[in-house]
C-alpha cells in the first residue's frame, strides 16, 4: 500500500470530522478517481475506510449533497457522483450573457421570466434570439409568462439625472424611451399568441425607487444580477449638452447564480424570487404608459 498524506490522516490517531472527509472525497471527484454517474462505496464501506463513526459520514455526504456533488442520495442505496454542472463561464456584459440563458429558458414548456431593470432595453433585445427560436420552430412552450417592474414616471430618478440643474429632459427622455421599449417587448410577446398559439402573459408595474441593480429570474431556477455602474458623461440634445449622471446597463457585468449549483446558489435565487414576489405585490402601482 502506497502511503499518501490522506493516509497519514485517516490511519494516524486523530479522528477526521465530516468537513476533513468530505473535502477528501470532493478532491476525489476533482482529479477524477470518482466519476460522473458512479455510486460511491456504502456508508458502512466509507466507515471502515476513515476509521470513523457512520453518523460521521452521514454529515460529510450531507455536505457534498448540498455542494451539488451528489445526486440519487436516499437511504436504499449508496448515492451517485452528480453529473457537472454547465459552467457559467466568466461574467460577460450583459448584452453578450442575456440573450443565450434567455433561448436556453425558452426550451421548457412553461416559460416565466421576471424581470427589475431601469429600462426594457436589454431585455427587449436579449429576447429577439428565443423568439427567432419560436419563429423558427426550434422551440415551442405552451405559455409565457413575463412580469417587469420598472421605476414609476412619478419619481425623482437617482439616474440619470443631470449633474446641474433641475429640469426635465433627462427625465422626459428616460420616460420616452422606457415607454417605447414596453410597447415593443409587449407587441413581440403577444404576437405569438396569433402567430403560434403560445398563452402569453406580459405585466408591468411600477417601482416607487430607482433600482440600484438589474435582476432576472429564469423559470424560477436561474437569477441573473448585473450592477448599475454609475458614470458621468455628456449627450448632444435639441436644446444643447446634457451634462448628467447616467448608467450603460449594457455593458455591466452579468452575474449567474443556478439553483442546481449548490445550495449557497439555490438560496440566492430563492431569495431573489421572494424579493421579486414581495415588490410585485405590495409597494409597486400600475405601470403608467403615457
Amino acid at each position: 500500500m502506497v502511503v499518501t498524506q490522506e493516509n497519514v490522516a485517516v490511519n494516524g490517531s486523530r479522528r477526521l470530522s465530516p468537513q476533513e472527509i468530505a473535502d477528501i472525497l470532493r478532491e476525489r471527484i476533482r482529479v477524477g478517481d470518482l466519476k460522473a454517474g458512479q455510486r460511491l462505496p456504502t456508508q458502512a464501506e466509507l466507515a471502515e475506510e476513515f476509521n470513523v463513526e457512520r453518523g460521521t459520514v452521514r454529515q460529510a455526504l450531507r455536505v457534498l449533497q448540498e455542494d451539488g456533488l451528489l445526486s440519487n442520495v436516499s437511504k436504499g442505496s449508496p448515492p451517485r457522483i452528480a453529473e457537472p454542472v454547465r459552467a457559467v463561464g466568466e461574467p460577460q456584459p450583459t448584452m453578450v450573457a442575456l440573450a443565450p440563458r434567455l433561448s436556453a429558458a425558452f426550451a421548457v414548456p412553461q416559460v416565466r421570466i421576471d424581470a427589475v431593470c431601469l429600462t426594457a432595453e436589454t431585455l427587449m433585445m436579449g429576447l429577439s434570439e428565443p423568439l427567432r427560436l419560436v419563429h423558427e420552430g426550434r422551440v415551442g412552450p405552451d405559455s409565457i409568462q413575463v412580469r417587469i417592474l420598472l421605476p414609476s414616471r412619478d419619481i425623482n430618478l437617482a439616474f440619470p439625472v443631470q449633474v446641474d440643474g433641475d429640469d426635465d429632459t433627462v427625465h422626459d427622455r428616460w420616460l420616452a424611451q422606457r415607454n417605447a421599449q414596453v410597447h415593443v417587448l409587449r407587441h413581440n410577446l403577444r404576437s405569438l399568441r396569433s402567430s403560434h398559439g403560445i398563452n402569453v402573459s406580459v405585466t408591468f408595474r411600477a417601482l416607487p425607487f430607482t433600482p440600484p441593480v438589474k435582476l432576472y429570474l429564469l423559470n424560477g431556477a436561474e437569477a441573473l444580477m448585473a450592477y448599475y455602474m454609475v458614470t458621468r458623461r455628456e449627450e448632444l440634445s435639441d436644446s444643447g449638452t446634457l451634462d448628467m449622471y447616467d448608467v450603460l446597463g449594457t455593458e455591466s457585468l452579468l452575474f449567474s447564480f443556478d439553483s442546481a449549483a449548490g445550495q449557497r446558489d439555490a438560496a440566492f435565487v430563492e431569495e431573489s424570487q421572494k424579493w421579486f414576489d414581495a415588490l410585485w405585490e405590495t409597494i409597486t402601482t400600475d405601470l403608467t404608459l403615457s
